[in-house]
């Protein structure tokens, strides 16, 4: 197996930077732009074609399931933290494999009631990775679906199943992470209210929820899902119940101005940590950002609101996260 464990935190260093924050916009190692990726054929498909495939490949993946490999790591969030980012950087190095179609399969979350063969059938055939990954040093698995660190159950099922497994989790400022996700469910038409309305309105409508969705695991909450702007950001509470289930040392946490201030540094960091070659790719990427201006009221009262969880994020970071030695907090 090329994955093995240690224990790792992102650290500040000095070095290159992804300019620019959304888009696809790319950068090499020294910072220079270099373009955009190509789009891949199969998404350029019509969407009626790329669903029947999906379909398809998921009904004889679910079949052969027993022949695919299954993941050594997963990227459990947090959203709008900067993984599809760190997604598309690692699916650049010679031994990490991802799942067939999606980057994310949501099956700890929102699908687990189908059962850990549906959950196979959505990654390669065992023979084919070792193949493409022989000469590479082998195969390192993972998938990337954001709900997992903050669904309440979600990181005890995966580690359940998969108990080896390695988790990696990206954080952000949580006020920047709110406004984040505030748009982007908009964007989505997941949200009609104002950013302000929406924060006024969330108590409101996640009340019961978690406890629902503990008591009956087929239970998917939408208010839970896409319009938790504040309680998702208590990354502290998250990262304790992770690690109440999963050894300290599967668990890495990057930060994502580490990763988007220092992309070298922080990437060699999880190579490390995954136990896979110093392999960098060509240039770094930044995607999905939605650029925006808070009002600065909001954002003074929302950091006040954040302070005692973002201080009890040390243990994790091995330090004052970023964002509050940024501010001088």
């Amino acid at each position: 197996m090329a994955c093995t464990s240690t224990t790792s935190a992102c650290s500040r260093r000095t070095g290159g930077s992804i300019s620019g924050h959304g888009g696809g916009g790319t950068v090499s190692r020294q910072g220079e732009h270099v373009g955009t990726a190509p789009t891949p054929l199969r998404t350029r498909a019509p969407a009626r074609v790329r669903v029947a495939g999906r379909r398809l490949a998921t009904q004889v993946g679910t079949a052969t399931a027993g022949l695919r490999v299954r993941p050594d790591f997963v990227l459990a969030g947090a959203q709008r933290c900067g993984t599809t980012s760190l997604f598309r950087a690692l699916m650049a190095h010679p031994q990490v494999v991802r799942p067939s179609f999606h980057k994310g399969v949501n099956y700890f979350d929102v699908n687990y009631e189908r059962g850990p063969a549906w959950y196979g059938g959505h990654f390669p055939l065992r023979s084919a990775v070792s193949v493409r990954t022989a000469r590479a040093g082998g195969p390192c698995v993972f998938e990337a679906s954001g709900y997992y660190l903050y669904h309440p159950l979600a990181i005890e099922r995966l580690v359940r199943e998969l108990p080896q497994v390695k988790v990696v989790v990206m954080l952000r400022d949580p006020v920047e992470r709110a406004f984040s996700a505030w748009k982007h469910e908009s964007a989505r038409g997941f949200e009609t209210e104002s950013f302000e309305r929406a924060l006024e309105l969330e108590p409101e409508r996640l009340a019961g929820e978690e406890e629902r969705i503990r008591s009956d695991p087929a239970y998917q909450s939408f208010a839970h899902r896409h319009q938790s702007y504040l309680h998702r950001g208590h990354y502290a509470d998250q990262l304790d119940r992770a690690s109440a289930v999963l050894p300290r040392e599967q668990l890495h946490v990057i930060e994502s101005a580490d990763f988007f201030g220092e992309p070298e540094g922080t990437f060699l960091e999880l190579t490390d940590f995954l136990g896979i070659s110093r392999t960098l790719p060509p240039h770094f990427d930044r995607y999905n950002a939605r650029p925006g201006d808070m009002d600065p009221a909001t954002r003074l009262r929302l950091g006040e609101y954040f302070a005692p969880h973002d201080a009890r994020l040390e243990a994790y970071l091995r330090g004052v996260p970023s964002w509050r030695d940024a501010a001088g907090a």
